[in-house]
């Protein structure tokens, strides 16, 4: 589906794919997927994630995932990487909205950064 697409092209555009797979891997995007998703519905003001186009909403789970649990990536390299993608790969306003929402995901509130920290 788009969503794995948009994921393989994620690991793809990676030199080091190892550590884009770690975000799949245990205690990845998939096994905190129901925190991840809220914390971008949460930051998302008022778009619900199925609204969004599919490539956004994988790039902005692998996104939050490494911002969140992730200490090994900056918040600013990992909302940089997820915006070129959507600017290269998705809509024409994607990488703006992309970039607002992990933006939101990296100055917290009341999201799942709080909840396992």
């Amino acid at each position: 589906d788009a969503e794995q697409r948009a994921a393989d092209t994620f690991c793809e555009a990676h030199k080091d794919y190892s550590k884009v797979k770690d975000a799949f891997d245990e205690d990845g995007v998939i096994d905190n997927a129901a925190a991840i998703d809220e914390t971008i519905t949460d930051a998302a003001k008022g778009w619900t994630l199925a609204r969004m186009p599919a490539v956004d909403r994988a790039l902005l789970r692998i996104g939050t995932w490494e911002i969140v649990y992730n200490d090994g990536v900056p918040a600013a390299v990992a909302i940089d990487e997820a915006v070129e993608l959507a600017k290269e790969f998705s809509t024409d306003d994607s990488g703006a909205f992309v970039h607002g929402v992990l933006g939101r995901v990296a100055r917290g509130g009341d999201t799942a950064a709080e909840k396992v920290h």
